[in-house]
């Protein structure tokens, strides 16, 4: 009996990979009930349809819900999709591409790289109290807080409210499981209201007296509406930290569990860059991405009709044999890695680089100032699957 593919199992959550190599085999393009979607989970697949514009990240640019066979939207989730079809990760081109080119100028490879040592500091920082307290709870004190610090400063959130981004986001991020829970859309409209609110607020003050910050410079933007600009500090919050998080917990808890691959680190933090890349491949914080299909299409000789979900699974793709030789081995010197944790194509995740500084930073950080930390007990992973992660991670220094 084949394993199944069960998102709502805590075991299958814990380890998936099993189930993901039987769908490669077996069924590489295959429909899941319970969701209404398409499992797509060979990489060449996955790849290839993030790439493809016959498909979208929303489809209201082309069509009703009444005309893609979908319903409409809940009355009680309209301050949800409100602020969510203002950012550019629900938005298709021209809309997209207009407002990726607006944030992507806060992206350039010279202001990120620019952000390097703002980065190290804080990471710096947080290390050091860590070890000052004989570890602790690493997601809590080392994943959580660098991210969120970091998109706090570029966006000029001031330091007595940042403690407020954090629950927005886990709420906001909650609906993005699979058939959340009505008490889960709740508290992300809620989420959605609070942090509109905060942010407009914000937004005005930075109008009135700007400064040297990403809200600032967004409502001096022509063209960009106070709804595009909230959807924008939102997603970039979002997207800004919760990979960066759960790559850094995910990430220890693979090298705690395979020590030689560790160890190598430790003795050759050159290594550094390679391993980054391969902790994001090996146990990826985003398992799933969906897409809409806005034309009919052929995945492997299977049928896709318009107005289909397709669900592309990260974490299937990203241990695909046919790309990555011997993928269930923890490899920190793995060069040929062409993950797709990131995404691909129009969506590409925009902040990849600076996730990139954050995950070196802290990882650098830990590694050279606690270098004999060790596992206290095994963790839990959180019940969600798309997003996964981990509960804590106890450690000692």
């Amino acid at each position: 009996m084949r394993p199944a593919f069960d998102p709502w199992s805590p075991l299958f959550v814990a380890h998936p990979y099993d189930v993901y190599a039987s769908l490669r085999e077996n069924e590489p393009v295959s429909w899941f009930e319970p969701t209404g979607q398409w499992l797509i989970s060979r990489h060449g697949d996955v790849n290839a349809l993030l790439r493809d514009r016959r498909l979208g990240r929303s489809y209201l640019h082309v069509a009703t819900h009444s005309e893609m066979g979908r319903p409409d939207d809940p009355d009680h989730l309209a301050p949800f999709w409100h602020v969510i079809r203002n950012g550019m990760l629900d938005l298709e081109p021209p809309d997209h591409t207009r407002l990726r080119r607006l944030v992507s100028q806060a992206f350039t490879p010279r202001r990120v790289e620019a952000l390097r040592p703002t980065v190290r500091r804080i990471a710096d920082q947080l290390v050091d109290d860590f070890v000052a307290d004989g570890g602790g709870d690493l997601v809590a004190r080392v994943a959580e807080p660098l991210p969120v610090t970091v998109i706090a400063e570029m966006l000029g959130v001031p330091e007595a409210d940042r403690h407020l981004l954090r629950p927005w986001s886990a709420d906001i991020c909650g609906m993005y499981e699979l058939n959340p829970s009505r008490a889960a859309a709740d508290r992300a409209v809620r989420a959605c209201e609070e942090f509109s609110d905060y942010l407009r607020t914000l937004a005005a003050k930075r109008r009135a007296d700007p400064r040297d910050d990403l809200i600032s410079a967004l409502t001096q933007v022509d063209g960009l509406t106070e709804d595009e600009l909230v959807g924008t500090c939102v997603l970039l919050l979002n997207a800004g930290h919760e990979a960066t998080v759960n790559t850094t917990g995910n990430g220890w808890w693979a090298l705690f569990r395979n020590p030689g691959e560790l160890e190598r680190l430790r003795a050759s933090p050159e290594l550094l860059p390679t391993a980054i890349e391969e902790l994001m491949r090996y146990d990826t914080p985003l398992q799933m991405f969906e897409r809409w299909v806005l034309e009919d299409i052929s995945v492997r000789g299977v049928d896709i009709p318009r107005g289909s979900e397709v669900a592309l699974l990260f974490g299937s793709a990203n241990h695909d044999p046919a790309v990555f030789t011997d993928p269930a081995r923890l490899d920190l010197g793995r060069t040929d890695n062409p993950h797709v944790t990131f995404g691909a194509g129009i969506h590409f995740c925009l902040g990849a680089p600076l996730a990139r500084i954050e995950l070196t930073s802290s990882y650098g950080a830990l590694l050279a100032k606690a270098p004999s930390m060790k596992l206290v007990e095994t963790p839990k992973w959180k019940p969600g699957y798309i997003i996964r992660g981990l509960e804590s991670l106890l450690v000692e220094i």
